[in-house]
């Protein structure tokens, strides 16, 4: 018996020295988003962390050490998408315009294939959002693209059931215009929204007037708690936003209030630059090759990108996938870069920048030591059309691989190599 707990114990040992095996990656082109680039570096990984980046001549590899040699490819951070609509069905119903208790978390499902996509396309980080037919669609959530059973596994927050795990749901425009109990007008969208906030004021001036004690505490309500936590600044803003005069009535909220935002779309930032930079607003940008769909983007131009980020206004890109393949994340910054923007701030519009956006650029969004291992690497130039995701790390492990066949397939396949499916009653349809 004592044998056996020794042979238990050196067997444990051994796994923990296998996991922690340090990973280096030598003779690549790595392109940090953090300002440094090497043209022949080395990104050396330990314990699902970077332990180092930079120059060859600058770190010793350890004799025991897995070498990768990368000679010819490009390294970049794991992206981040600060706007997506991966892993879920429908996340909303019709019953009310705003519904601030609801939680995308609940509708997640991590067997979903558009996260095979996401992770075919280099998105190693991602904030999932209900849609944006409600003015106020409910809390989002930020998650990695790990290969997961449950989302728990996936989801970046120290306290999954009670914790702020996200951010909120907001919009404005024509998506949230229809029959009552919607909105009819703009107008009328705006004032549904600060009548709510002003409800969550007096709902946080009696929970601070009761001072703990549970007689003189106001009953609690769910909807109120998450737009307290807004107030707060606990739980970022992300709202959508298309048309120049739609843009500055969330300027206009944001003020009012004092809540935290990112402006997600913005098609006609470009007229509105300067007051979003005098704002101190950051905003996440989408670029499409086929426009349309709505009056509202009809002036979505490329040079939004550099029109703003000239202004001064942080600027990131995202998907919306469906809206963009999340395959061709990497595509939509190279239509930026036409527009003007430059490589550099167009891979940090990808990366790092997004990161801030989602409060988490201590950890993800550059290669930088002592950051989560998340990383990309390429066949060559990120933003060439002829350039291919080889392979996608998230925290040390591997979790896209080109050369197996079953992630080629999310790679390169269209509807028909891979049928969105949807579960019902345990069993899948294709929608």
């Amino acid at each position: 018996m004592y044998g056996l707990k020794n042979l238990l114990v050196l067997l444990l040992l051994l796994t923990s020295v296998l996991s922690a095996q340090t990973k280096v990656f030598k003779n690549a082109e790595i392109l940090t988003a953090s300002g440094l680039n090497y043209a022949d570096g080395v990104l050396v990984i330990k314990d699902s962390k970077i332990e180092y980046v930079g120059e060859a001549e600058g770190y010793n590899i350890p004799s025991d050490a897995e070498v990768i040699d990368a000679a010819g490819k490009v390294i970049i951070p794991g992206l981040v998408d600060t706007h997506s609509h991966i892993g879920i069905d429908w996340g909303f119903d019709s019953d009310s315009p705003t519904q601030p208790d609801l939680r995308i978390l609940d509708a997640i499902d991590p067997f979903h294939s558009t996260f095979n996509r996401a992770r075919a396309g280099g998105i190693t980080t991602v904030n999932i959002m209900p849609g944006s037919g409600h003015l106020m669609s409910g809390q989002t959530v930020y998650l990695k693209t790990k290969h997961a059973k449950q989302v728990e596994e996936m989801v970046i927050c120290e306290n999954v059931q009670f914790g702020v795990c996200g951010g909120m749901k907001m919009a404005n425009g024509t998506n949230s215009l229809r029959g009552k109990p919607f909105p009819g007008t703009r107008a009328k969208s705006a004032a549904i929204i600060r009548e709510l906030f002003y409800k969550a004021k007096e709902y946080k001036n009696k929970i601070d007037q009761a001072d703990g004690d549970k007689e003189k505490m106001p009953e609690r309500n769910l909807k109120l708690e998450a737009l307290v936590e807004v107030l707060e600044g606990k739980r970022m803003v992300h709202h959508h936003t298309h048309r120049a005069d739609d843009i500055m009535t969330v300027l206009r909220l944001k003020e009012e209030f004092g809540f935290n935002v990112v402006l997600h779309h913005v098609s006609e930032g470009w007229k509105v630059a300067d007051e979003i930079a005098k704002a101190d607003v950051p905003c996440s940008i989408i670029m499409v090759d086929s426009p349309g769909g709505k009056l509202e983007t009809v002036e979505l131009k490329f040079e939004t990108g550099k029109i703003m980020d000239d202004a001064g206004v942080d600027v990131a890109i995202h998907t919306d996938d469906w809206i963009t393949d999340s395959r061709f994340f990497l595509r939509t910054a190279a239509l930026a870069i036409r527009g003007g923007l430059s490589r550099e701030k167009a891979l940090q519009s990808l990366t790092i920048a997004g990161a801030r956006m989602l409060e988490m650029d201590d950890r993800v969004g550059s290669l930088e030591k002592g950051k989560d291992a998340d990383f990309v690497i390429l066949s060559g130039n990120p933003f060439s059309v002829y350039t291919h995701v080889e392979s996608t790390w998230i925290e040390g492990e591997k979790v896209f691989d080109r050369n197996n066949p079953d992630d080629y397939k999310y790679a390169v396949g269209g509807y028909k190599a891979y049928p969105r499916f949807h579960h019902v009653h345990g069993e899948e349809e294709i929608r």
